[in-house]
């Protein structure tokens, strides 16, 4: 039994130490015995030992080194929050002396601290004026010190207050004076050019080429100069350099009337608004102002030319009297009623010479209203269609519809007036003639019966 268990062991540690043998290094010389291969495991195991003493001890050395710095981190804390309670006491004891002097302060102060937040509350008013004068681009840079002194927030100094009075005096001063100096002036295309300005008080300031307005303490010329010779009047004033008075004119709302003047439109801007029904408008006049002075020019030529031919007993075929009495000498041999005849038959071929084109003047000036109404029914369908859109919280977004509506409504207005005029004027020149014909075609009948 004994021997059976030992041959059994025997076996197994044979299969092991092959075992162990197939996974040992090539550089190992293999074992051929098992005396060999219980060396070859004891030497194995020891280096196995070995090597885990080495991690271990690697492991107890890394263990301290982070046991030390933690410790060196929790007191490098310990320290900074002893240093964030000392300056948190600090910092309450200076509050609370700071607010004492506070305290001391304001009682030492006494009607002085009114007194000086008056003076710093005149500063800053007086430098909110200064921005927007004219007076600052003569002088510019005086607000800076206002603006420190209002902003300061301990007492102002003597040469402050001297500055502040300094300042309040030379603007009172410079609003009763007309100067002219040097200033950079932008023009329309953005360029900065120092020009000569003339400045009339804070209210106005001009070139010889038009009035300025002021932005930021800077020149700059209006988008469009104002009107009614207001340009002239400043040229006028810029040229004049010796005694004597010369008339101007200038904004007394220092500058306010002068930028409404931007946002009023030009005549070639209010036509604008018209659209397409506004310039037909405007062709259906002018073609019919033309055809009617045409018109009227040419009935007052035909007058003057049959009073000249009634002074004449010559004929002529230049005016409607001289074909008549052409056509009387040709046939005042005939009897009355068939002289009458032809007299009428001529006289009626005139006519329509003479109101020749008057109708059409009077179809234009019934017209143009007609498109005016037109233009302002479209202008009010483009206004509700914006009020549809939009609503009514924006004014600006109905004001396209209604322009159209007013300015088609004023160009038809406008176009009719004059047509009309011109087709009374016209229409009565023509009838005047027409009756001259007519009376010297009855005393040519009268004379020839005379006669007969």
């Amino acid at each position: 039994m004994t021997s059976k268990i030992s041959n059994r062991l025997g076996v197994a540690l044979l299969a092991l130490g092959l075992t162990l043998v197939g996974f040992a290094p090539n550089s190992m010389a293999q074992p051929q015995t098992l005396e060999q291969v219980l060396r070859t495991m004891q030497q194995e195991r020891q280096q196995v030992d070995e090597a885990n003493r080495e991690r271990e001890q690697r492991f107890l050395e890394q263990q301290q080194n982070q046991e030390s710095e933690l410790n060196r981190v929790r007191n490098q804390v310990e320290e900074a929050e002893e240093e964030a309670s000392r300056l948190e006491s600090l910092r309450n004891e200076l509050d609370r002396e700071l607010e004492e002097l506070r305290q001391q302060l304001s009682e030492r102060q006494g009607e002085f601290g009114e007194l000086f937040g008056v003076a710093r509350a005149a500063a800053a008013d007086l430098n909110e004026n200064l921005e927007e004068s004219l007076v600052s681009t003569e002088f510019p840079g005086r607000g800076e010190d206002l603006s420190r002194m209002a902003q300061a927030g301990s007492l102002p100094t003597v040469e402050q207050l001297e500055n502040l009075w300094f300042t309040m005096m030379q603007e009172a001063t410079e609003q009763g004076r007309v100067a002219r100096y040097d200033a950079a002036v932008i023009r329309e295309d953005n360029r900065s050019v120092d020009e000569t300005v003339v400045r009339v008080g804070p209210f106005t300031a001009f070139t010889d080429e038009g009035f300025l307005t002021s932005r930021d303490g800077t020149l700059r010329y209006l988008v469009r100069q104002p009107g009614g010779g207001a340009v002239r009047a400043a040229q006028r004033v810029y040229n004049h350099d010796g005694p004597g008075v010369v008339r101007g004119k200038i904004d007394p709302s220092l500058g306010g009337l002068l930028a409404q003047v931007i946002e009023i439109p030009t005549l070639r801007e209010r036509i604008d608004q018209g659209g397409w029904i506004g310039y037909t408008i405007i062709v259906v006049a002018f073609f019919g102002i033309l055809l009617a002075v045409f018109r009227w020019l040419m009935l007052m030529i035909t007058q003057m030319k049959v009073k000249a031919q009634m002074r004449s007993s010559t004929p002529s075929e230049s005016n409607p009297l001289g074909r008549i009495m052409k056509a009387y000498e040709e046939h005042k041999g005939e009897d009355l009623e068939t002289l009458q005849l032809h007299l009428d038959d001529a006289v009626l071929k005139e006519i329509p010479k003479l109101e020749r084109g008057l109708n059409l003047v009077k179809v234009l000036a019934a017209v143009a209203p007609l498109m005016g109404l037109l233009g302002t029914v479209i202008g009010m369908i483009v206004t509700f269609q914006a009020i549809t859109l939009f609503g009514t919280g924006d004014p600006r977004l109905m004001a396209g519809g209604i322009s159209q509506a007013l300015i088609t409504t004023v160009l038809g207005l406008i176009a009719a007036v004059p047509l009309l005029l011109l087709h009374a004027f016209a229409a009565g020149a023509s009838r005047r003639l027409s009756q001259i014909l007519e009376e010297q075609s009855v005393s040519f009948v009268a004379g020839a019966g005379d006669k007969s």
